[in-house]
């Protein structure tokens, strides 16, 4: 690992919860490393900000006229190298743990993750690869022409993932749970099909009324929301994977036409 060696200084500047972490889980590494926002005179410089700081943070640096030798590398998922062309023609990257951060973690968040990493030279591309592998993940190559994409990706597996469960929650307390007792009781759910997805796949590990083409079931579902319009998303998708995974054609189609019926008209013909 000589390219991370303790000749190579490393300064994460930002003091955030990704920021903290990464000094930590580096430090932790034995890879000599210090947070701050002063800029160093060589080595690698992480820009721990936020997304909207990083091309001001990138000119600022720039104005100081820091050696042509120091490589800057930003953490942003969404980002690509361009927000960092003040910089050239330094070295510039991107590392971005595929790792969530709703406050500083210790180093073991990064074990066993994807940090998706750029750079615009061989050198720091492999600098940066090495400091992934040291720090217990898996580096992967991830261009600015899939930044977009990738970071969508991550969105759904993270963001989206917490808004599905706050909805189901959200439903729950409507019925008289305390929002602790409703957490309480989906969160094994949730866990369960995280564990599921891990096991055997996103296709396999699908189950429930969708998966099995139990339309009467969803109708039912679709009648009793206040607003079905994120169930009826997310179950059309549901059903693309239900059908790639197996699911009879025709009861395929009677799931369809479930999820797309007019609610209102169904809620009339059943009288609620």
């Amino acid at each position: 690992m000589k390219s991370v060696g303790p000749d190579y200084r490393l300064t994460v500047a930002g003091r955030g919860n990704l920021g903290r972490s990464l000094a930590r889980a580096l430090k932790a590494r034995l890879v000599p490393a210090r947070n701050g926002f002063r800029v160093p005179r060589a080595g690698l410089l992480f820009l721990a900000v936020p997304d909207r700081a990083v091309g001001e943070m990138a000119a600022r640096i720039a104005g100081m006229d820091p050696p042509l030798d120091l490589a800057v590398a930003h953490l942003s998922g969404a980002l690509g190298l361009d927000v960092l062309a003040p910089l050239r023609p330094r070295p510039v990257g991107s590392f971005h743990p595929l790792q969530s951060f709703p406050a500083p973690r210790d180093p073991a968040a990064f074990r066993g993750i994807t940090i998706a990493v750029d750079a615009g030279t061989p050198a720091l591309r492999k600098r940066l690869f090495a400091l992934a592998r040291r720090l217990g993940a898996r580096p992967k190559q991830v261009g600015d022409e899939q930044r977009a994409i990738y970071h969508a990706a991550a969105v759904y597996a993270s963001n989206f993932v917490d808004v599905v469960v706050a909805e189901g929650v959200r439903l729950l307390m409507g019925m008289g749970w305390s929002e602790k007792e409703a957490t309480r009781a989906l969160l094994p759910l949730a866990e369960g099909a995280v564990s599921n997805i891990r096991e055997r796949g996103p296709l396999k590990a699908l189950t429930g009324p969708i998966r099995r083409g139990d339309a009467e079931t969803v109708e039912r579902h679709l009648r009793s929301l206040d607003r079905p319009g994120l169930y009826r998303m997310l179950g059309l998708v549901a059903l693309e994977i239900a059908q790639e995974a197996g699911l009879d054609p025709a009861a395929a189609e009677r799931t369809r036409r479930a999820l797309t019926r007019n609610v209102a008209a169904t809620r009339r013909r059943s009288g609620s």
